[in-house]
């Protein structure tokens, strides 16, 4: 009989429970970058939403150590660089990754493994776009 009562209290917990109102999640905003000093967002991590169509040089606890460098929306895309951004680039291939960080880049949880965390430097996003031809 006891056993009968802890289930009942049990149901009508989970029902009320679940009738509360969800709480409001704001959208992110385009510019989210998450930065973690450890493979798969660990280790000392930074949050924050950086302004689209600037260089931003890396928190000083992450210069040139990350090893997660990842943009939390479908909506920008990141080019990661290896110098800061008042330097030129004197390199004869470039001094970007050589491709985009997207929301879904294989990698964003550890670029480790594509030697970069020991690179990066600075990064720019800017908002995804696309053309139509008529």
């Amino acid at each position: 009989m006891q056993l009968f009562g802890i289930i009942t209290s049990i149901i009508a917990a989970s029902a009320s429970v679940s009738a509360l109102p969800k709480p409001n999640v704001a959208k992110r905003e385009a510019g989210g970058v998450l930065l973690c000093q450890g493979a798969n967002a660990t280790g000392k991590c930074h949050y924050e939403t950086f302004a689209l169509d600037e260089c931003h040089d890396m928190p000083e606890a992450f210069y040139r150590n990350t090893k997660t460098f990842a943009p939390d929306g479908e909506d920008f895309y990141c080019w990661p660089r290896v110098s800061k951004c008042s330097d030129i680039c004197k390199s004869p291939t470039g001094c970007t990754f050589g491709g985009t960080f997207y929301f879904n880049h294989p990698h964003k949880y550890d670029i480790s493994k594509i030697s970069w965390d020991k690179s990066i430097s600075s990064f720019d996003c800017h908002k995804n776009s696309t053309t139509n031809s008529y």
